[in-house]
């Protein structure tokens, strides 16, 4: 396997410090609005990453923090006058029923309000190592120029571009960052050794991260636009606590999700709520969608990509079920006919294709061709298949490819019918096409509507009928 680090800007092969155990920690929210469709491809991102390399025999332990104290929050409660904690509790919630219909699922969810001893601690251990100093109004600032590679993971190597917060003359450079902020007036503090304050945002994820994942990580990740300042603060800090490096052995970057090609802002007016788009979609047609393109690649919202992926769900989940249905209606296969071989070697070659991409940095998009090509074969060659080698060999492909996707759960688990329900529907078929035999098609029309109306398609061919779940 191979992964692409943003420390370095190359290909490096995958080889966690503990193998099989993989330590990930990736930035989440803060919430002060409604989660978009651009956090959900970061998130969603990520989770398919985690599932492929517990696919591949590794285990993940992932941590994503929530930010619960920020500027932000602090600026929205005040404009709608209400407390910061209303804030936070609101669009929490919005953000963690956004990962559960996405069936994404974080070990551990730290808020920074829970680690306030812990970030002092932090800052505490900066301040007696050389790297942070306390200035007059009771803020504390990390010292850049006494880390010398700072740069080097966002390429910003010219101390001009390290501006990027308020310059105020307590700094002895204008490129240090807050570590710890001075309470003001009307703000919620914490006592601390240097008096009342808060945490600055990138002391956060060094201090939960290495709480719960140690003073050494394999994967830290987030979304592009945290490569700088935040993921270069982070870096900074922690190796300086540390002494250890690198603290993070590969950083991975989400990219950009764009309308029309220009990038999701609220500045620009553009942002897409997450809970409208699923309204509209489904969240698993939003899950494929989010995964049809390489991670590092901008992603466009657009109707066609959203109804391609629609259209792939649909095939996905109806495949799944004949397939489900074929293998239990045939006997154990004896003998392979020269065509039944030659489908299986394409079966093998295509599931070949798909881990090869995955194992090339997590290549969605030409991961998800092969997807298609699966669907597209069952088509052509497995519909009319009588071996049941072949046709467990082709579910066993939907199984390893729904251990990332995520969108056949319920088919796979054997939650969309029971055996009992399955026998009924297929009795109503059965009468259903006993009706049409004797040109009652008023029935036989109300049965396939009334079926149609709980989510059962029926699929009828010259020679059958089958059904199938929606």
């Amino acid at each position: 396997m191979y992964v692409h680090n943003t420390l370095g800007r190359r290909l490096e092969p995958f080889s966690p410090a503990r193998p099989p155990f993989v330590s990930m920690y990736t930035c989440g929210p803060t919430p002060y609005d409604y989660t978009h469709i651009g956090h959900a491809r970061t998130f969603a991102s990520f989770d398919a990453i985690k599932r492929y390399l517990n696919l591949r025999g590794y285990s993940v332990y992932h941590v994503q923090n929530i930010t619960d104290i920020d500027d932000k929050i602090i600026n929205r409660a005040r404009d709608e006058g209400r407390g910061w904690q209303e804030v936070v509790e609101e669009y929490s919630k919005d953000y963690l029923e956004m990962l559960s219909s996405l069936s994404i699922r974080i070990d551990v969810h730290p808020k920074v309000t829970d680690h306030i001893q812990e970030i002092i601690e932090f800052v505490k251990g900066l301040i007696e190592k050389g790297h942070a100093y306390v200035a007059e109004s009771g803020s504390v600032y990390f010292d850049v120029d006494s880390f010398p590679d700072y740069g080097r993971l966002s390429g910003a190597l010219n101390k001009e571009a390290w501006r990027q917060e308020e310059h105020v003359k307590e700094k002895k450079n204008p490129y240090d960052f807050a570590l710890w902020k001075a309470a003001k007036p009307g703000e919620p503090s914490w006592d601390s050794p240097w008096g009342k304050g808060r945490p600055g945002w990138h002391i956060e994820c060094s201090v939960m991260s290495s709480k719960y994942l140690g003073s050494s990580i394999d994967i830290h990740g987030g979304g592009i636009d945290l490569v700088f300042p935040h993921h270069e603060n982070e870096r900074a800090q922690s190796e300086a606590l540390f002494g250890k490096r690198p603290w993070v052995r590969y950083w991975m970057h989400v990219s950009y999700l764009t309308i029309s090609g220009e990038k999701m802002s609220k500045s620009l007016g553009n942002i897409v709520p997450f809970r409208e788009a699923a309204k509209k979609w489904g969240p698993k047609v939003i899950r494929l969608w989010l995964l049809s393109s390489h991670y590092r690649s901008s992603l466009d919202y657009s109707e066609g990509g959203l109804e391609q992926a629609s259209r792939l769900y649909q095939r996905l989940r109806e495949v799944a079920q004949r397939l489900q249905k074929r293998i239990s209606a045939l006997e154990p296969s004896h003998y392979l006919r020269e065509r039944e071989a030659r489908v299986l070697e394409e079966l093998k070659r295509i599931h070949g294709s798909w881990h090869e991409s995955m194992s090339s940095d997590f290549n969605f998009g030409a991961a998800m061709s092969s997807v298609w090509e699966l669907t597209n074969l069952y088509y052509k060659e497995l519909e009319s298949s009588e071996s049941q080698a072949v046709l467990l060999y082709a579910y066993r492909m939907l199984e390893e490819f729904n251990k990332v996707y995520a969108v056949l759960d319920d088919i796979m688990a054997g939650e969309g019918s029971s055996r009992l329900e399955a026998e009924l529907i297929d009795l109503l078929v059965q009468v259903r096409a006993e009706l049409r035999a004797r040109k009652m098609y008023d029935l036989s029309d109300t049965i396939r509507q009334r079926l149609q109306e709980r989510g059962i398609r029926i699929l009828d061919y010259k020679d059958r009928t089958e059904w199938v779940r929606e």
